[in-house]
């Protein structure tokens, strides 16, 4: 009795030991494919300013195609923003005029900004009056929104800029809230290189204010 006792506490422990080790490779496994997808294929981000308003609102929680414009080589070290390396990317493919792109802000590359491809390499493109000329024709953006009138100080670059031509391997950027945006008007142009990706949609949205879900605002595509 004394035997089989030893023997079955053995198994047991044996056993046990089995089912903690298989738990532990499942868990481990799962943060490996996690960082994977979230390296090369989609991240999140949080909306947390409103300068890309009415597309997209403070609280918005969107998905961001990491691929869209090519293969990037991790050159920093995850969720510590270490920076390891230059930026290495391969396939590399030009945003679209439209785009709502997430890219490292130039000033501060530990920062993440959205905007929308307003100006592509070879544009000349120039802001009268809040409006935006490129190549010397009115270019139409129904998601630009004004909530001021120009101003007439030719301090403010923001409703009177340029003519500037876009350098190859650049993009011209600007938030749709175009009152209330930092973008390629104060900074200036941006480094394909610094893009993460694509926006693609919005899978959740919480509204601080009044401290509710926006549901209505679930799985909306971004363009």
């Amino acid at each position: 009795m004394t035997n089989n006792t030893s023997e079955n506490t053995e198994s047991g422990t044996i056993k046990r030991k089995s089912v903690a080790r298989e738990y532990a490779e499942a868990i481990f496994i799962a943060l490996l494919l996690a960082l994977f997808i979230r390296t090369f294929f989609v991240q999140a981000f949080k909306i947390p300013s409103g300068s890309m308003e009415t597309t997209l609102l403070i609280g918005d929680h969107i998905l961001v195609s990491k691929y869209a414009y090519g293969t990037h080589v991790p050159n920093e070290i995850p969720f510590l923003n270490i920076k390891l390396f230059d930026d290495i990317i391969f396939f590399s493919k030009t945003p679209e005029r439209g785009d709502i792109i997430v890219f490292k802000y130039p000033k501060d590359e530990k920062r993440d900004f959205i905007k929308r491809v307003i100006g592509i390499p070879g544009d000349l493109l120039e802001v009268r009056h809040q409006k935006v000329f490129i190549n010397g024709k009115p270019y139409e953006d129904p998601h630009a929104r004004h909530t001021e009138k120009p101003s007439d100080s030719a301090l403010v670059p923001r409703d009177d800029f340029g003519p500037v031509l876009v350098p190859d391997g650049h993009l011209f950027m600007m938030g749709d809230n175009r009152e209330n945006s930092q973008d390629s008007r104060y900074w200036g142009f941006l480094d394909i290189k610094k893009v993460r990706g694509k926006a693609l949609m919005i899978y959740w949205s919480w509204n601080q204010l009044e401290s509710w879900v926006r549901f209505d605002r679930f799985g909306k595509i971004l363009e």
